[in-house]
């Protein structure tokens, strides 16, 4: 459907002009949608491999406090001794205009609080393992927000570049159309006047 325009040469330069900014603005967001969702696919590829070690490192780690507990019994009050983890920072970084978390947390295994005296190599191994679940859960945390964000972004980016080339785009270059056929045919209608015009005053020479 053609926009509803008066059809004179400026109105028709001025949607030539829009037609072109909206092509534009579609090839644009195409190009911005595949960036997107090549950087996801990424994410996603990473995030199941992680998924795959959190598995395997969580159940080696709940083993090695299943073997810690049963040579030292429930180790409920030794884990009070252990401080609540503040060395997670967030941050961000753009992709293509979408802000992407970054999680940052103290790597370096922790220093001991509880008494080598009081414990064993079982519980200092749990212990190593479930830091190494923590490091791992924090990195498949920050893919994951970033893959929900980018799908979003995504979503969004694929909706407007469809309003543009199937919407949009047509009305442009139908309204393009409906002008340029009215000027051609105020043209021929003038051209025609004049001719009558002149064969009138020949006739009345």
């Amino acid at each position: 459907m053609a926009l509803q325009v008066t059809p004179t040469k400026g109105s028709l330069i001025n949607t030539k002009k829009s037609l072109e900014l909206s092509k534009l603005g579609f090839e644009l967001l195409d190009k911005k949608r595949n960036i997107l969702v090549k950087e996801m696919m990424t994410l996603i590829d990473h995030a199941n491999k992680i998924q795959s070690k959190i598995d395997s490192t969580y159940q080696d780690a709940y083993d090695a406090l299943r073997y810690a507990n049963i040579t030292l019994g429930f180790c409920s009050d030794i884990a009070s001794t252990v401080p609540v983890e503040n060395s997670l920072q967030l941050s961000y970084h753009s992709v293509m205009g979408v802000e992407i978390p970054i999680l940052t947390i103290e790597a370096t295994p922790p220093a001991l609080t509880y008494g080598l005296y009081s414990t064993n190599t079982l519980l200092d191994d749990a212990y190593s393992k479930f830091h190494e679940v923590k490091l791992l859960t924090t990195e498949l945390a920050e893919i994951e927000n970033s893959i929900y964000r980018l799908a979003n972004a995504i979503k969004k980016t694929q909706k407007r570049a469809n309003a543009l080339r199937n919407i949009m785009i047509p009305r442009f270059e139908e309204t393009v159309k409906f002008i340029s056929d009215s000027l051609d045919e105020k043209e021929r209608e003038e051209f025609i006047r004049l001719k009558v015009i002149k064969n009138n005053k020949e006739q009345n020479l």
